[in-house]
């Protein structure tokens, strides 16, 4: 990872690709935060408006190319459907990965479900000039809905933040701070891996120690000795001595 130069403030604007429900929760937080919210989906935009407008109101339903000129861009759509992006609109945007694979909605996806590589790494592959960032895929729906608290509460719980630029994972979690999350930055884009479906801390309402115990016991686990073994790595501490 680089060395941050500054630690980035939270995003001025916010961009959503994707009106479902995490698409939805994340934007009612970050209007509540005081951002300026900009939502996009397969739907053209006067079609979204008025339940933009309802779910989340100040928010503004824009194009996908608008959003793309948001501060930060959460992309919460199904993940099969991510070669649906627009590489071109996205260049040099820093987008938060929020998608999760799963094969009953997906189908059946190798590029998946192979342990070599995370998905996120696939959507960055995909982005090739975005700056590809993972959170908020891990808590659950009803968690963004009813469970974002006030910094210092007690019951805040974490949101992992994985990334290959510091001061882009930085400027995610001043994000996922104001929108009522403790930020728990959890390696490269690499080890997102630690927190996908099917792993310990997928789903779990944790705080940051917490989160941080399940992180470190990915590799113990058998998926995560899947993952090692089949990136040459040592199955005690996983990638780039992380864990």
């Amino acid at each position: 990872m680089t060395s941050p130069d500054t630690v980035v403030p939270p995003a001025l604007t916010l961009g959503i690709i994707g009106a479902g429900r995490i698409g939805r929760a994340i934007a009612v937080l970050a209007r509540r935060a005081g951002l300026d919210v900009r939502v996009a989906a397969s739907r053209p935009p006067e079609q979204l408006r008025a339940d933009v407008e309802a779910a989340a109101p100040g928010a503004s339903a824009v194009s996908v190319e608008d959003v793309a000129r948001a501060d930060i861009v959460v992309i919460a759509i199904p993940l099969g459907r991510h070669r649906q992006l627009p590489p071109e609109a996205l260049a040099g945007a820093l987008v938060v990965d929020a998608m999760n694979y799963w094969w009953e909605l997906d189908g059946a996806r190798p590029e998946f479900e192979d342990p070599t590589t995370s998905t996120s790494e696939t959507v960055q592959a995909h982005l090739a000039d975005a700056r590809v960032v993972k959170a908020f895929g891990h808590v659950s729906a009803y968690a963004l809905e009813e469970l974002a608290r006030a910094a210092g509460d007690p019951e805040r719980l974490a949101m992992a933040i994985a990334g290959d630029d510091e001061r882009d994972v930085a400027a995610v979690g001043a994000l996922v701070d104001a929108l009522g999350f403790d930020p728990l930055p959890a390696g490269t884009l690499a080890e997102g891996v630690r927190f996908e479906p099917g792993t310990e801390l997928f789903g779990a309402d944790a705080d940051v120690a917490e989160a941080r115990d399940m992180l470190e016991r990915f590799w113990d686990s058998q998926r995560g000795r899947v993952v090692a073994r089949a990136r040459g790595l040592s199955p005690e501490r996983g990638a780039d001595g992380a864990g």
